[in-house]
């Protein structure tokens, strides 16, 4: 699978590795979340939740997601209980 995702409090960042183009404007705008040195490359605790959306939202091939998590299950969670 492709897509990674790294959970932040209260939110989810999701990379879709074969989507990216590779342009590093995550990495130039936000490179205390986003480097591509450290392993994981995205430290959701490395900014506000409402920075890193701002930059995810700058992705020019939309490779990253911003996603932020209910307190409550999704119905497909629910239908597994």
């Amino acid at each position: 699978m492709s897509v990674h995702s790294y959970d932040g409090e209260g939110f989810r960042v999701t990379w879709d590795k074969e989507a990216c183009i590779h342009a590093a404007v995550c990495v130039k705008g936000l490179p205390q979340v986003f480097d591509v040195q450290r392993k994981p490359w995205v430290d959701t605790g490395g900014a506000d939740a409402a920075a890193i959306e701002a930059q995810v939202r700058q992705c020019p091939s939309g490779a990253l997601g911003f996603h932020p998590l209910d307190a409550a299950p999704s119905a497909p969670d629910s239908a597994a209980e």
